[in-house]
């Protein structure tokens, strides 16, 4: 009878165990894009922040892919992002490929606008039309850049710092 107990707590915890692998495993979206059920695309992007491989690629808010590679091509100095997409979902010639985040902190990911074209990408197809990845540091840079370029501006549209060679040369002579 204790054994038969035994080896019933066993069965049970082998098969939890079981259970929370397989359900890791569903979702860290190792098993999604396999190579008989998608296809793959290519994109150059001047610059990708902080995108990664495994990263969602998007359309309209729903997940049709993930990114698989990235490289930098040596010729052109751009990123250039491979990424496989679901067989299922056609995305017209004339799209493009914008790198966003998902919050304000989030992780990035790509975001494919469809274009009208009547044909669509096949497998190896390139994306062309692509914009970077907006990065959080370089806006805040260019805020902090304009508030100082404002403040160096007197009340009367004049730069202040015109103003204050013109009075030290006019108290030196």
């Amino acid at each position: 009878m204790i054994k038969l107990a035994e080896t019933l707590v066993g069965l049970f915890v082998l098969a939890a165990v079981a259970c929370l692998f397989f359900l890791a495993f569903k979702v860290s979206g190792l098993s999604s894009y396999h190579q008989s059920n998608s296809y793959e695309l290519t994109a150059a992007f001047d610059n990708i922040g902080d995108l990664k491989p495994r990263a969602a690629v998007s359309m309209a808010g729903v997940k049709i892919g993930q990114v698989t590679a990235i490289r930098l091509d040596t010729k052109t100095y751009q990123a250039v992002v491979t990424l496989r997409i679901a067989k299922n979902e056609s995305i017209p010639e004339d799209s493009s490929a914008s790198i966003v985040t998902a919050g304000l902190l989030g992780a990035n990911y790509i975001s494919l606008t469809p274009g009208f074209s009547d044909q669509y990408f096949s497998n190896g197809g390139t994306i062309t039309d692509t914009h970077p990845a907006i990065l959080l540091e370089d806006m805040i840079g260019q805020l902090l850049f304009s508030m100082k370029k404002d403040d160096s501006k007197t009340d009367d549209g004049s730069d202040a710092s015109t103003n204050t060679a013109v009075t030290s040369t006019a108290v030196s002579s």
